[in-house]
Formats: C-alpha cells, sequence, structure tokens
C-alpha cells in the first residue's frame, strides 16, 4: 500500500526529527523521584484534554518492573510447588517413623499399662514427642535460613549492589514453625 508505506516514511522522518511535530521524544530520567514527578506532570497536562491531545507515554520502568515482578511470582510458585513435595515426604517420614518408635517401645507401652495408663495416656506421648520434632526442627529451620542470610545478603550486595535482598520476617518465622508443628502432628497421628 502507498498510502501505509508513506504513513510509516512520515512517522521514520518524525521520529528522525523532519517534522515539527514530533513521533516520539524519548526521556531518561535521573532517578526514580525525577521519573515520577514527570509522570505527575503528564498527567496534569493531561487532565482535561480531548483524546487527541493528550501526550500519550509509556513508563518503561514501570513496565520492566512489573514483567520482573510477573516473572518472580512465577517463580516463587514454582518453589512452593517443590517445597509443597518435599512437606508431603517429610509427613510421610514422620508418620514412618513414629511407627517405627511404637514397634520399638512395645515393652514401655506395655509396662505403662500395666500401671494403668489408658490408651490416650499413651497417645499423649507420643503426639508431645511429635509435637517436640516439630517445633525442634521448625526453629533448626528458621535458625538455619537466619544463618544463610548473612552470606546471601554479602554475595547479591556484590553482584547486584543492593542491600539487604534477602530478609527473614519474624512474622513469617512463626507461621512456618506453626506449619511444621502442624505437619509432624499430622504425621504422628497418620
Amino acid at each position: 500500500n502507498t498510502e501505509e508505506g508513506k504513513t510509516n516514511k512520515e512517522n521514520i522522518l518524525g521520529y528522525l526529527g523532519n517534522k515539527s511535530v514530533p513521533y516520539m521524544i524519548q526521556v531518561y530520567p535521573k532517578d526514580f523521584e525525577s521519573k515520577d514527578y514527570i509522570l505527575d506532570y503528564l498527567d496534569a497536562y493531561n487532565n482535561g484534554k480531548s483524546e487527541e491531545d493528550k501526550i500519550a507515554y509509556i513508563d518503561q520502568a514501570n513496565l520492566m518492573s512489573s514483567l520482573s515482578s510477573n516473572i518472580m511470582d512465577a517463580i516463587t510458585i514454582v518453589l512452593v510447588a517443590f517445597s509443597s513435595i518435599s512437606l508431603i515426604v517429610s509427613s510421610i517420614m514422620i508418620g514412618i517413623i513414629m511407627y517405627i518408635s511404637v514397634l520399638e517401645r512395645t515393652k514401655e507401652i506395655g509396662i505403662l499399662r500395666s500401671l494403668g495408663a489408658r490408651k490416650r495416656d499413651i497417645a499423649r506421648v507420643f503426639n508431645s514427642e511429635t509435637f517436640i520434632i516439630g517445633v525442634s526442627s521448625g526453629l533448626i529451620g528458621i535458625l538455619v535460613a537466619w544463618l544463610l542470610l548473612f552470606p546471601t545478603n554479602a554475595i547479591l550486595k556484590e553482584l547486584t549492589s543492593l542491600d539487604n535482598v534477602a530478609v527473614m520476617n519474624p512474622i513469617h518465622a512463626l507461621i512456618l514453625i506453626t506449619i511444621s508443628v502442624i505437619l509432624t502432628l499430622i504425621g504422628g497421628w497418620i
């Protein structure tokens, strides 16, 4: 099409500065505060203007951060899936360990029963053992994760010059310990 080719040629010439009305202007702010100021200025300029008089702009920094955020969300979902599989396997292993523990302690269970302990009392012994396993494994996991924060942040600081990328929220740590206790109790119950 001749008309389409002519329009593309005019757009390219406008981009190169051959027209009085530019086709595109690229602005490179020095920091994010300046970028936000420019966006606020453009939004204020566009306020109340007709659609053809408005300045259309693309915030490349915001676009790139949203893309990287989507990639990070996908990576997080994959990591959660892998960790969920390992948690299921560990719950099964805790169930097996508790079963073996019951089999190995039949003499102790017999002695407790002969002294008047009920089945509920013996179940409480093993449930308390699984609770202790859950709390201690959760605390060990949080301690190891906290200790790994220091070398991880040092490596990331060296590679990206970003400070404190890896952080541990205390609320998340408590949630993880709670999940550990719940999973061990489920494993012990099984």
